[in-house]
């Protein structure tokens, strides 16, 4: 069984290189937070496929429309890959980069949420400050 995929918003300023991840009221990762008990698979560990896979097309598409964006503002970064084990199975995590030059705050504020950097992510759970790490090496590689 898997549950459904995420995805981690995160813009990198281009002159500056400053990196921000669009945090929500209630996590990192959007449509729906990720549960209590969910825990990152290893890089090493399988997940079982899924009869039927959305495409990540798909998800950036819906969460676009839930910020009011534009789905050519989001690309998908394609080096990025990460599995979450929640009570509902796995779910797929991809990562979204926002192609704006300056950090879209109105975005952020009507989502209810804000940008922070990496270290002011302290106070995460376990499982979303791996998932930006990944992300982080992901971005910075």
């Amino acid at each position: 069984m898997a549950a459904p995929a995420r995805l981690i918003l995160v813009h990198k300023q281009p002159t500056s290189a400053h990196i921000h991840f669009l945090r929500f009221e209630d996590g990192i990762v959007a449509p729906v937070p990720l549960p209590k008990l969910s825990q990152v698979l290893g890089e090493e560990e399988s997940v079982e496929d899924a009869e039927v896979v959305q495409h990540p097309a798909m998800l950036v598409g819906r969460v676009a429309t839930e910020l009011d964006m534009d789905a050519k503002a989001i690309r998908l970064e394609g080096d990025f890959h990460a599995h979450v084990d929640t009570p509902d199975g796995a779910a797929a995590i991809f990562l979204g980069r926002i192609d704006t030059i300056d950090l879209p705050f109105d975005v952020a504020e009507k989502a209810g949420g804000r940008f922070i950097s990496l270290t002011e992510a302290r106070d995460l759970t376990p499982t979303e400050l791996e998932l930006l790490r990944r992300a982080y090496i992901c971005i910075m590689e």
